[in-house]
């Protein structure tokens, strides 16, 4: 079979590519760049622990490597401290911080290491076929030639040409936030917490800047600007930088200046995700990031919906429910974020019928803010996908725990039948069902007895009959759930349904309901099966 055709090599088409690889699918990464990531020290990604983990599992080393976990969060007002957050920098639910190049870096170093992926450098886009079997692409530049595919997702930014050839529209706000940003050496007063300033007393300082630390002693710097006013001059910058460290810290300390900027933020959503073999992701599906929502978050979040739903339509033929769901789910989560994104500037910039729920709160809009930059409520948690095409009907057997369906599950620690142990998260991202039993008391016993006791064999029966690739695995505990209660739990993360007991007969049909029904072949085949072109 043809390869999957990822289109654009920022982080998203990069973790597209190892995700699908990662599930034994081929991709051709066709890019208009050189097939290198300039370094800018001043753009930054901010990774929620979910995203950060996908990394990680797709083989990105520079996240540990140069990864800045934030010890704690502080927000001022004024002269007034209003909020302080301690946080674990060494907590698996602390945002992690790094150059948006180093990201990149990592995520190529893994391609390098891979047999399935192909980059193709400084070629560009300029048609678009699809037939009932695949997508036909022809490219100029380095390789002007024609591509065949058996999907294609348009990876390619903002000005996606994918999308245009697609003619999708791409609705939305333009200059919803400006900022100038800088990044730098310094010592500030709170080494490793992230600060959101606002309303600072000294002159030139603004409405807002917040400081964000980096590793190796760096900071991000950022200003937020009139939406429309006049070009920030270097010069201008600099006067600014200076400012907001001599009122920091009493006095302008030294600083070793790396890298500034300013760049606009807009928030636009295109109308459809997926156009037959055709698919969006990232910055050419949505953008964000006013109050500290994450663009590139929401884009990682796209890649590890979308990877196993491909990975099971290239080997074995999925239904268009499987990948329809896509764009119902993801496109709906990324709109709630916009929504909440707009509803909370109202509040925290001025001028909205929202006051009338928060009347002048300076602590309620502290509040806002702190939930967008570290990932908590409407403008940072991880999605779910409550009303998702492929939730299950109600069951009898069916119980309530902690994680209502359609959320994230719990990074609870987890036992594999063979013995290893880890959390729920590093078992992701191998296009595998997650099925999880709650036994207290396993960790105490020998493997050896616990997999041939209780209710340890019907179980594991049952498993082997599932529509879709399963793992069991065994937990001690998880939040709300009692002993003997069975978690099945996506590819991605989200939990499908919890039983109360081993139930083979719904265990299956919340199974099939996952793959979203029969498959479309009548003959199921594996990766095996394919011959794999990707030249």
């Amino acid at each position: 079979m043809d390869p999957v055709i990822v289109v654009g090599a920022g982080p998203v088409g990069l973790a597209l590519s190892l995700a699908l690889a990662a599930q034994k699918v081929p991709s051709v990464i066709l890019d208009e760049g050189s097939g290198a990531e300039e370094p800018r020290p001043a753009r930054t990604a901010v990774l929620r622990p979910d995203t950060a983990a996908l990394v990680a599992a797709l083989g990105c080393t520079t996240l540990r490597e140069e990864g800045a976990r934030w010890t704690g969060w502080r927000s001022m007002r004024r002269k007034q401290l209003m909020r302080q957050i301690p946080l674990d920098g060494a907590d698996r639910s602390s945002p992690t911080h790094l150059p948006q190049h180093e990201l990149a870096r990592g995520l190529r170093a893994a391609i390098a290491g891979q047999d399935l992926v192909r980059m193709v450098p400084g070629c560009r886009l300029d048609s678009l076929e699809q037939d009932a079997r695949g997508v036909t692409v022809h490219t100029k530049g380095t390789e002007t030639t024609w591509w065949r595919g058996s999907h294609l997702v348009g990876c390619d930014g903002a000005r996606s040409t994918v999308r245009k050839l697609l003619d999708i529209r791409f609705p939305g706000r333009t200059a919803v936030e400006r900022h100038a940003v800088a990044a730098l050496r310094a010592e500030l007063p709170w080494p490793g917490e992230a600060m959101l300033h606002r309303s600072p007393p000294w002159r030139g300082g603004g409405a807002e800047v917040s400081a964000r630390p980096l590793r190796h002693g760096a900071w991000r710097l950022d200003w937020l600007l009139p939406a429309r006013g006049e070009l920030v001059t270097p010069d201008a910058l600099v006067a600014r930088l200076r400012d907001t460290l001599a009122g920091w810290c009493g006095d302008t300390p030294p600083y070793d200046l790396l890298d500034t900027g300013v760049y606009t933020l807009h928030h636009r959503l295109a109308r459809r995700w997926r156009v037959g073999r055709a698919f969006l992701a990232g910055d050419a599906a949505h953008l964000l990031g006013a109050v500290g929502t994450q663009g590139l978050d929401e884009g990682l979040r796209d890649v590890g919906n979308l990877a196993w739903k491909l990975a099971e339509d290239w080997h074995h033929g999925a239904s268009e429910t499987l990948l329809d769901s896509y764009q119902a789910e993801r496109r709906t989560a990324v709109a709630a974020r916009l929504r909440a994104a707009d509803q909370s500037l109202a509040v925290v910039r001025g001028g909205g019928g929202l006051r009338t729920y928060m009347p002048g709160s300076a602590r309620g809009q502290d509040a806002l803010l702190a939930d967008g930059h570290l990932g908590h409520g409407a403008l940072g948690a991880p999605p779910s996908y409550p009303r998702s095409p492929l939730a299950p009907p109600r069951a009898e057997g069916q119980t309530s725990v902690g994680t209502p369906s359609g959320a994230q599950a719990a990074d609870v620690w987890l036992t594999a039948p063979d013995g290893t142990t880890g959390h729920l998260r590093e078992r992701l991202g191998q296009g595998r069902l997650l099925v999880v039993l709650v036994a207290p008391g396993t960790g105490v016993w020998d493997r050896r007895h616990w997999m041939t006791a209780g209710v340890m064999p019907r179980l594991a029966a049952a498993v082997k009959k599932l529509p879709l690739r399963a793992e069991l695995l065994v937990t001690e505990a998880y939040p709300g759930a009692s002993a003997h209660t069975v978690l099945l739990v996506r590819p991605d993360g989200h939990l499908v349904t919890a039983f109360a007991g081993v139930r083979p007969a719904e265990l299956y049909a919340a199974a099939d309901a996952v793959r979203g029904g029969p498959r479309t072949q009548t003959s199921e085949q594996t990766s095996d099966d394919h011959t794999v072109n990707i030249n």
